[in-house]
């Protein structure tokens, strides 16, 4: 990661970061607001994504077509996205033309005007991709998963919602759903590329920096705390493959434990030479698709197994899937296991942070996540230092007996 990034907090409670990239004559920013679907209410499930497909569409002064005349004359790339932990937009300009459009950005967050037009064609199109999921036996099996593991905990509801809540927002919702959330104490804005760090902070500062914080503070989650309550769940459909997931409660992006998982993760799921893809699909051609995943989450997160296999295999790739997860904990890594691991993980993180859009994503991603610039450092240091006894102790704190999703048919 480059060296010269500065951050500063201003006045109204907005953090930038910024480093100077010369490399290219290209500027990246990357808004990010602490908030995403764990902070809708149930009742609401989805506001946070249909909010991010409208926030472009109409501000007080520019229509959604003066937008995109604005954006797209330049060659300029504007778009919004939300996920569960946070909200985000994204800027990417030739460095002359970064000014406008930031300024643009920065209207279109404070004085969205949600065209009632624009928030009925999203609600169809959202509801369409709701439907269309429900087709897909992956995300099904996923879902089921999901709502096994958290239950009433806003991680087990999809960021795109149900049709039925989706269907119930209205204009007035998302107005306030951003004049509570969009606010100034809310919002990370990294800047990454040919721009000095002054001239980026002096940016903020014009055009957002009268933003003024409301007097009532940001709200804080009170969310249920998880308890491992392993259960099953099967969808039967008439299909010729099932989908399998074990699923299991795990740590945080703030634990300890988080390294050893992530490199779990690396050894079982991540490419041809992984230990599931090898032994489950090479060896005993149990699978069309099978890995693991383990993502990054502020509150307490999953680590998932899956398989795709044909019907007839159901039982014992599931058993396959249950073998390899009680194998680490009954065994260690060997030494080549551990270490090609970790060099696989610190590989891709490097390849990871090469474009100014990517380090701006990951600084500010650091920052929402409130793990701070340093953790870049800490976790590749903390990565490297990981033993094989403390992955077994890691793999049997948390593997001790999965939450278990099907999808397909079911043959025990």
């Amino acid at each position: 990661m480059k060296k010269n990034i500065e951050r500063k907090v201003l006045n109204n409670g907005i953090v930038v970061i910024t480093t100077e990239n010369k490399t290219a004559d290209i500027v990246s920013a990357k808004i990010f607001l602490r908030i995403g679907s764990r902070y809708e209410p149930r009742e609401q499930a989805g506001i946070s994504h249909l909010l991010a497909a409208v926030l472009t569409k109409g501000t007080d002064k520019l229509s959604s077509l003066d937008i995109a005349h604005k954006v797209e004359s330049v060659g300029a790339r504007l778009g919004t996205d939300t996920t569960i932990d946070y909200f985000l937009l994204s800027i990417k300009t030739v460095s002359t033309d970064f000014t406008d459009i930031f300024q643009l950005s920065g209207e279109i967050i404070k004085y969205p005007s949600f065209p009632e037009t624009e928030i009925e064609l999203e609600k169809r199109i959202t509801i369409q991709s709701i439907r269309s999921q429900l087709e897909q036996p992956f995300t099904v099996a996923f879902s089921q998963l999901r709502e096994m593991m958290y239950q009433n905990h806003p991680y087990a509801l999809s960021t795109l919602g149900t049709e039925k809540t989706v269907s119930q927002i209205t204009r007035a919702d998302l107005q306030e759903f951003h004049q509570t959330h969009f606010r100034p104490d809310n919002i990370i804005i990294s800047i990454v590329g040919n721009i000095t760090n002054a001239k980026a902070i002096n940016l903020v500062e014009q055009t957002l920096g009268d933003w003024q914080q409301p007097e009532t503070p940001p709200i804080t989650l009170n969310l249920p705390t998880l308890t491992p309550q392993p259960s099953r769940a099967t969808t039967y459909q008439e299909t010729q493959q099932s989908i399998i997931m074990l699923g299991y409660l795990a740590a945080n992006v703030n634990s300890y434990d988080y390294a050893p998982l992530k490199l779990i993760n690396t050894y079982l799921g991540n490419g041809l030479s992984s230990r599931l893809f090898v032994e489950l699909r090479e060896k005993r051609g149990l699978a069309y698709d099978v890995s693991a995943f383990y993502p990054t989450r502020i509150d307490i997160s999953n680590f998932t197994v899956y398989i795709g296999t044909a019907t007839e295999n159901t039982a014992i790739a599931k058993a396959g899937l249950r073998e390899e997860m009680e194998r680490l904990v009954k065994n260690q890594l060997s030494s080549e296991e551990l270490q090609v691991s970790k060099n696989k993980l610190l590989g891709q993180y490097a390849l990871g942070k090469q474009t100014n859009s990517q380090i701006a994503q990951i600084l500010g991603w650091y920052e929402v996540l409130g793990l701070g610039m340093e953790f870049d450092a800490k976790f590749q240091e903390n990565l490297t230092m990981v033993t094989a006894t403390e992955a077994q102790e890691v793999a049997s704190k948390y593997f001790i007996e999965p939450y278990i999703s099907i999808v397909g048919s079911e043959e025990d």
